[in-house]
């Protein structure tokens, strides 16, 4: 009798308290989980400026004039007196706006155009694709730079300009997948029992072909920044009060010999906040990526 109360006994037992538990920590899990701390902390920064910086971004103290890196101002303050950190912390509000509108806009208009010339193919793919092309061959940050000239200084006409120099990439990504999804099986089951091609394009190829995308998106969002960065360095970004990274890069390089700290503290954010990026995007390239799983 006892032996039949121990076989239930141990019948009973939940398989998971059986097995032993395996840490999978690794070097790039420790980098993953960093870059997400990076990331979820400037998002922090760009949402909730004010409960983070500990000065306001347009206060000027007349006695701290290009202080050093002090307890008081962790990042010094600027030729006006201003705190640099609170400067950085209120400057990633542009810059994410940036990055994340150019990218939004981009993947819509660029999957777009992939999605058409690939599903649809013949003439239409050979016309949308021919204009890629010429995009293409203009370097991203020299097509963003043409735009935004031509536009005006403006946070919606930098966002247009990095968004025009990100469709082409979107278009050449979403045009293979569509190509590829097409010829599947479960397509041509799905044709065979007399499904629409509108229904087969918005139930079957399109919810399987956004994995590279949001792949394509994440890894772009860096670029994205630092082509925006970049086009507020020459002066082409917006001009308010409150500077974004790029152009707090621009004020403080004549200043680099007697307060290094005014722009190197804008790019190591941007340093960071790309890295950080790039180490996300490659991380879910390597979940969605079959092969590496």
């Amino acid at each position: 009798m006892k032996e039949m109360v121990n076989v239930e006994t141990t019948l009973r037992v939940p398989k998971w308290t059986l097995r032993k538990r395996k840490t999978n920590f690794s070097l790039s899990n420790l980098f993953l989980y960093t870059s997400t701390v990076v990331v979820l902390f400037i998002i922090a920064c760009a949402v909730f400026p004010k409960w983070i910086a500990p000065f306001s971004p347009t206060y000027m103290n007349a006695e701290h004039i290009l202080s050093k890196p002090s307890a008081d101002h962790w990042f010094g303050t600027d030729y006006f007196g201003r705190d640099v950190f609170s400067l950085v912390i209120y400057g990633s509000q542009d810059s994410l706006i940036i990055g994340v509108a150019s990218v939004l806009i981009g993947g819509i208009i660029g999957g777009s155009i992939g999605a058409l010339a690939g599903y649809i193919g013949g003439f239409v793919d050979v016309i949308l694709m021919r204009v890629i092309d010429i995009l293409m061959t203009i370097p991203g940050i020299l097509l963003a730079l043409a735009i935004a000239a031509a536009l005006g200084p403006s946070l919606f006409n930098i966002v247009l300009a990095v968004a025009a120099s990100a469709i082409p990439g979107y278009a050449r990504v979403m045009r293979g997948q569509m190509m590829s999804i097409k010829k599947r099986k479960f397509v041509d089951a799905s044709r065979s029992i007399g499904t629409p091609n509108w229904r087969i394009f918005l139930w079957h190829i399109l919810p399987n072909s956004w994995s590279p995308l949001l792949v394509l998106g994440t890894i772009g969002l860096g670029t994205s920044i630092l082509i925006g960065s970049g086009l507020s360095f020459l002066g082409l970004g917006t001009i308010k009060e409150i500077p974004d990274w790029g152009a707090l890069l621009s004020q403080g390089r004549g200043y680099l010999t007697v307060a290094w700290w005014i722009s190197t503290f804008p790019g190591l954010a941007i340093t960071l906040f790309v890295l950080s990026i790039n180490i996300i995007g490659d991380k879910l390239r390597d979940s969605f990526d079959p092969k590496t799983r």
